[in-house]
């Protein structure tokens, strides 16, 4: 725990198992509660983290990086979590951020917190390819335009957020693919939640996951979208269910869109 709060990690997982051991040593003494949810490995993802003793979830096939962070969070609020940190089970992140986020929620300063690769000059350091970082920096600046927040980059995937933001927001409306995580943010900053940052370095090596040039262009179209959407909604041009206060929520139902006739993952816990 944390100044009273009990802490979740989450790790959404796919195809792990060769960087998952060296990221769970580094997580901190502090955290209540270790989930890991395996989207339809092909590898021994899910025997490596029973072994490690996280509590696993299995997607009974591979769902996308959204829907799999959508699980993680539904079982850290099962969990009984106050606190919930994202750490990408690649070890691209340094795990050892995860008290210091923990920490500024716990707070109540605020509601939301990011790592960042940008603060510091961490992204170039860490091996980000010069591609990706003047995509991130440009979208980030397009993005806080008109958004108007002043975020140093929305496209981390390290984050911690308090549970009341994840019970709030409607994040069964968001994708199933990588744009879940700008669209998360275009909704914290919408609903006017709290974000902090934090200097993260990061590491890109030939283990660690990585999205391709073409994932990473259409990627970059969806966070234009999602931008316009929040400046359309704002305006009241039109109304879009990711920011709408009645859209699905994590307690109102799990499928990956409306009318969605493909059952629910397969949860199997380990004990």
């Amino acid at each position: 725990m944390i100044s009273g709060k009990r802490v979740a990690v989450v790790l959404p997982a796919y195809n792990a198992v060769r960087t998952l051991e060296k990221t769970v040593r580094e997580l901190p003494g502090e955290i209540d509660v270790k989930i890991l949810v395996d989207d339809g490995s092909t590898d021994d993802t899910v025997i490596l983290a029973k072994a490690l003793g996280l509590r696993v979830f299995s997607h009974g096939r591979n769902y996308g990086y959204g829907r799999n962070q959508q699980t993680c969070y539904r079982e850290a609020l099962i969990a009984g979590a106050d606190i919930i940190v994202m750490v990408h089970p690649d070890y691209q992140y340094t795990p050892l951020l995860v008290t210091a986020m923990a920490g500024m929620v716990a707070s109540g300063v605020y509601d939301v917190v990011l790592g960042s690769r940008i603060i510091g000059g961490g992204a170039l350091k860490g091996g980000m390819p010069r591609y990706k970082y003047v995509a991130n920096r440009l979208l980030t600046a397009f993005q806080n335009v008109f958004t108007g927040a002043k975020l140093s980059e929305y496209h981390t995937g390290f984050r911690a957020f308090t549970s009341h933001v994840l019970r709030a927001l409607p994040l069964l409306e968001d994708s199933d693919d990588f744009v879940f995580d700008n669209e998360v943010l275009a909704q914290c900053i919408f609903f006017g939640f709290r974000i902090g940052e934090i200097s993260c370095p990061t590491r890109y090596f030939k283990e660690a996951s990585s999205v391709s040039f073409a994932r990473s262009v259409h990627y970059g179209f969806g966070v234009l979208g999602t931008t316009f959407k929040l400046v359309a909604q704002r305006a009241g041009i039109a109304h879009f269910r990711i920011f709408s206060a009645g859209g699905r929520k994590l307690d109102t139902g799990y499928c990956a869109t409306p009318g969605d006739p493909s059952p629910d993952p397969v949860r199997i816990r380990s004990h």
